[in-house]
């Protein structure tokens, strides 16, 4: 540094460095930590193509990629740490390469590039691995749900609206249905990857380059599927993080629901359900307490993911186009909404695995609280020929008379003359043929219901498509590596490794 001027490498323009407390203010390295294998990746990738389009000669090209690959071995073995005064990753890992290979050398790797198309390039590279990190947690969550589900295909349980008691329904239905919200979680995510890895690296500042760079050649070597091609685009979009933010907040709005069901499921008032004690916490004063935290957890970390895509919108919702510093907070919210969504997951895959289903009190509660009320209106439509209006207020008068005199739908003889005196008469062991919970999840038709076979039907289907959406993960885990080898092979031929 020349005396009374500024030691960074953008420091040319200033006669003075900056203040401390600016340097703090503005210092990225905590949140860029998690980007430094992809930006040692994306500036190999970089200088191979300079090579490739006669930008940058063979003997430089050797002295960058084998301080490149220095750094790569440091950064794997622990040894890399970022410094703060050089602000962000991409100024430590040039500085690296600088310090070892020379400002002749490493000097000329970060021509026909700026800091602004290798940010977001990082950040779109290390996205990916969490969006395919989220959805092998989501697959395997469903596959425990839907092995659940076939189980307990036929085990009766109540259904509600309203939180109130609705129609008998089997757990196998319940929890197919959760896995079905799942598999929609996943699309969601599968989308946002398409979005996500797409390269804007070789936009530069925001205009481009007067070199003549190749950028599909770099999307290539980088695993992406191919090139956000409007350069202005390509540096002031974030739109991929705003669209994962939002997925995450669905999926974990979807996982806070059914947390939020074992919580109430597993009170004393339900008890249909068990927490095992690997995934619950007891009370400092209340020795009998058994709390179900992964649940309650489950539903603030929900929480936090939506104020993380909040938090995002907001920032970016009056920008002006190009690169903006403001661009530098877009991804500790991303970050933290990823490894919420992942950690989540392996909690409640853990607990579905070791949760205890009670079906014998789902049982008992299939059919309170007169759960079996609107099949016997549909027995009558069906066998009577009975308008369903007609029908819907018979049975309406029958409940009102029976919750009069503190009875019930089990009450099958009361029921069956009850059921006379307004002019449908039934025997009482008819009246139990129907509304037994068991006959009533029986009778169900259509598509989708919640008769077992139906069930079953369903839970096939969604095994089908997990095991496509699993394929599909693994192929495109597997372009990422093979993406990564072929960087890999062209730097190690350079370096004559092979």
């Amino acid at each position: 540094m020349t005396e009374g001027g500024s030691d960074k490498l953008w420091g040319g323009r200033f006669s003075g460095d900056v203040d401390d407390t600016m340097l703090r203010f503005s210092e990225s390295t905590e949140a860029d930590s998690r980007m430094v294998a992809e930006d040692i990746w994306g500036s190999e990738a970089h200088a191979l193509m300079l090579h490739e389009c006669g930008i940058l000669s063979a003997e430089h090209l050797r002295e960058i990629l084998r301080w490149l690959e220095k750094a790569r071995e440091e950064f794997e073995a622990g040894r890399l740490t970022l410094r703060v005064e050089l602000e962000d990753v991409h100024m430590n890992v040039e500085s690296y390469l600088r310090e070892g290979a020379g400002p002749e050398a490493g000097g000329r790797l970060h021509t026909a590039r700026s800091r602004n198309d290798q940010v977001v390039t990082d950040f779109r590279m290390r996205l990916r691995r969490y969006l395919l990190d989220v959805r092998r947690g989501v697959a395997a969550l469903r596959e425990v749900l839907l092995d659940l589900a076939e189980r307990h295909a036929e085990d009766t349980m109540p259904g509600f609206t309203h939180t109130q008691h609705a129609q008998p329904i089997t757990a196998g239905f319940w929890l197919a249905a959760h896995a079905a919200g799942l598999e929609r979680d996943d699309r969601r995510l599968a989308q946002a990857y398409l979005r996500t890895n797409q390269s804007p690296l070789g936009a530069a500042a925001l205009a481009g380059t007067s070199f003549p760079t190749d950028r599909e050649l770099i999307a290539s070597l980088l695993g992406f599927d191919g090139v956000v091609v409007s350069a202005l685009d390509a540096v002031q979009s974030r739109d991929f993080a705003v669209e994962t933010l939002a997925a995450l907040s669905m999926l974990m709005v979807n996982l806070s629901r059914l947390a939020e069901e074992v919580v109430v499921f597993s009170s004393p008032a339900f008890g249909m359900l068990e927490v095992d004690d690997a995934f619950a916490t007891g009370s400092s004063i209340m020795p009998q307490k058994k709390n179900p935290c992964a649940g309650e957890l489950t539903r603030a970390r929900a929480a936090a993911v939506a104020g993380r895509l909040m938090e995002l919108l907001t920032l970016l919702k009056a920008l002006p186009s190009g690169y903006n510093r403001d661009f530098q907070n877009d991804k500790p919210p991303v970050w933290q909404a990823c490894e919420h969504a992942l950690a989540t997951l392996e909690v409640m895959v853990g607990m579905w695995r070791t949760i205890t289903l009670k079906t014998g009190r789902m049982a008992e509660l299939a059919g309170a609280e007169f759960a079996s009320a609107t099949e016997l209106a549909n027995y009558l439509v069906r066998e009577r020929n009975v308008p369903f209006r007609d029908c819907h207020e018979l049975v309406g008068s029958l409940v009102g008379a029976l919750v009069a005199e503190g009875l019930t739908l089990d009450d099958h003889a009361r029921v069956a003359e009850i059921l006379g005196g307004l002019g449908q008469p039934m025997t009482a062991d008819q009246v139990a043929g129907i509304v037994d919970p068991a006959a009533v999840v029986w009778a169900q038709k259509s598509l989708g219901s919640t008769n077992p076979d139906e069930v079953r039907r369903v839970v096939e289907e969604l095994r089908r498509a997990l095991g496509i959406d699993r394929e599909e993960m693994d192929a495109a885990a597997q372009r990422l590596a093979d993406a990564r080898e072929e960087t890999l092979r062209r730097v190690r031929e350079v370096l004559g490794e092979e």
